[in-house]
């Protein structure tokens, strides 16, 4: 029926004092984030991934929680989805993607992105950033995304001292350290069908949002799907040396027990979400939520998943890792091998 896929977790890392929330603090978030991760690696799947956000109640500084997870697993993929590259010092960034990338020999899948809609705003200017005349906030985060890509690349362009302290090697310098091939595993969050051939142009990988800012009138799976088709095409006529990934994240909770029932038995919103963000229209993709044999009727008419090869789960956090082991144990088990997943 299907292709086999990547199948990784995604937390937004809340966390809130209320009794009802087994995530209480930050540290909460932090450590059990890492223990989340350990669990789904020992289950099978195969990615942990985090969201990033400023000023908010959620997981917002990347590196040093992925680091964590590198250092405490082996085998599954560490990333983001997404970082905002309006609030990013690109080559401090190059140098701790760089770092966590060798802790985890190699395993970083670093999701990036022009940003969503803030806690504050215009956050990045609290950050030190602000556009330069005539340039957006969406160019700035582009302007930043290049000097990262570049300097990701590992050539030297910094002009080094003549007496320096320690000998350096010839030529120009470039940041330390470098981590080979990290450069195509940097994903970027699209939200249109014209920021999918962007992506594409600049060879990264493509995350398509579980937001789109354009309706056409479609089912969310289709006009995602329709993005994965126009990111691929551009890709081939770019002529990369190497082969694409793409993801989408979902919703998707089997109920196998009480727990389920009472978490969500009441089903996944059955319809897409059509909203206004930013002034525009935006589709959000529905949720899954019933029983294993019928996940797996709904779930093979979801084209987007069809054409991707990451899926991503996006899990409750504040439920607890337990809880959240056993929702992507029970897709992992139940669901998938129904589907040609695994």
């Amino acid at each position: 029926m299907g292709t086999m896929k990547n199948i990784g977790f995604l937390s937004f890392g809340h966390w809130t004092p209320s009794p009802q929330s087994q995530t209480r603090s930050a540290a909460d978030v932090l450590t059990q984030s890492i223990e989340l991760a350990v669990a789904a690696e020992e289950l099978g799947a195969d990615g942990a991934y985090f969201r990033v956000h400023h000023f908010a109640r959620q997981l917002a500084s990347p590196f040093p929680l992925l680091a964590a997870v590198g250092a405490r697993t082996s085998r599954i993929e560490i990333g983001t989805g997404v970082i905002d590259m309006r609030y990013e010092n690109p080559l401090y960034m190059v140098e701790d993607a760089s770092a966590a990338d060798l802790i985890s020999g190699g395993r970083l899948q670093l999701g990036i992105s022009r940003g969503s809609p803030e806690q504050v705003i215009e956050g990045y200017k609290y950050f030190g950033y602000a556009p330069a005349e005539g340039e957006t906030d969406a160019d700035m985060a582009r302007r930043h995304t290049a000097m990262f890509l570049q300097a990701l690349e590992g050539e030297g362009f910094a002009r080094p001292n003549p007496r320096p302290m320690f000998p350096n090697p010839p030529g120009l310098l470039r940041l330390e350290p470098h981590s080979e091939g990290l450069r195509e595993r940097i994903w970027w969050g699209a939200g249109t069908r014209a920021t999918a051939e962007w992506t594409a142009r600049q060879g990264m990988n493509l995350m398509s949002s579980t937001l789109l800012t354009e309706d056409t009138g479609v089912p969310f799976h289709e006009l995602q799907a329709e993005q994965i088709r126009v990111f691929r095409k551009e890709w081939d006529n770019a002529g990369h040396a190497f082969t694409p990934r793409v993801s989408v994240s979902r919703s998707i909770f089997a109920i196998t027990d009480d727990r389920d029932r009472a978490y969500f038995g009441r089903g996944g919103t059955e319809t897409d979400q059509v909203g206004h963000i930013d002034g525009g229209i935006a589709r959000f993709g529905r949720s899954y939520a019933d029983e294993p044999d019928k996940l797996i009727e709904q779930l093979a008419q979801d084209s987007a998943i069809a054409e991707a090869d990451t899926l991503l789960l996006t899990v409750p956090n504040q439920l607890g890792v337990e809880y959240n082991a056993h929702v992507i144990e029970s897709i992992l088990t139940e669901v998938a091998p129904e589907l040609g997943w695994r």
